[in-house]
């Protein structure tokens, strides 16, 4: 169990030290963290609203922070090109992720051909109903999107960094939370970068 939190410990400081310089996209975060966390509360009482709640606010918040707030020139403190980031990213990098946005996008178009979903839902009879049907079809792309990536892991890495970097993803808003708390009071002095020394070490 050491070494599993030790590669975890190393995936959440990478995660943080390579992908999180802007401010604003740390707040986003913030954001995102928090309803996330409302969306797993939510999964016992209303899974499709739970659906919902992730994609249309805590993913939107965390992904547009990374899209178009996180600078993407070569990183100096880490002495990386973003190129050499996106290669070597555990989880989704930006070419995955906009894979991933797009089924979600696409996804309310597969209830308009097929209102039953090959079976699987009754015919909506209103916008109500449809809504409801295209949560619980966003949930399942959540809850496919991260097991697949954690099963394509097993392959790359083996199954310890797999179940690490699944385990980081679903605690990642408790994590986000203590981490970036203070980001949008640091965001309201006007402090665009959060301010890293370059011989910082990592664990």
């Amino acid at each position: 169990m050491s070494e599993f939190f030790k590669q975890l410990a190393i995936q959440r400081w990478d995660d943080h030290r390579y992908y999180h310089h802007s401010r604003i996209n740390q707040s986003l975060h913030l954001i995102s963290a928090i309803s996330f966390l409302c969306a797993y509360v939510l999964l016992f009482k209303d899974p499709a609203m739970a659906g919902i709640v992730g994609w249309l606010i805590s993913m939107a918040t965390r992904q547009s922070g990374h899209f178009f707030f996180e600078p993407l020139g070569y990183d100096e403190v880490n002495q990386a090109t973003n190129e050499y980031k996106e290669q070597i990213k555990v989880g989704f990098n930006l070419h995955r992720k906009l894979i991933l946005i797009g089924i979600w996008a696409a996804s309310p178009l597969i209830l308009v051909v097929d209102p039953t979903l090959f079976g699987a839902f009754a015919p909506h009879a209103n916008l109500n109903e449809f809504v409801h049907h295209m949560g619980l079809v966003w949930l399942a792309i959540g809850i496919g999107g991260l097991i697949f990536r954690t099963v394509h892991l097993f392959f790359l890495k083996g199954v310890t960094a797999g179940l690490v970097w699944m385990t980081k993803i679903l605690t990642d808003p408790f994590h986000d939370i203590l981490l970036y708390h203070k980001a949008p009071l640091a965001l309201l002095r006007g402090e665009l970068i959060e301010p890293r020394l370059a011989h910082h070490q990592s664990h």
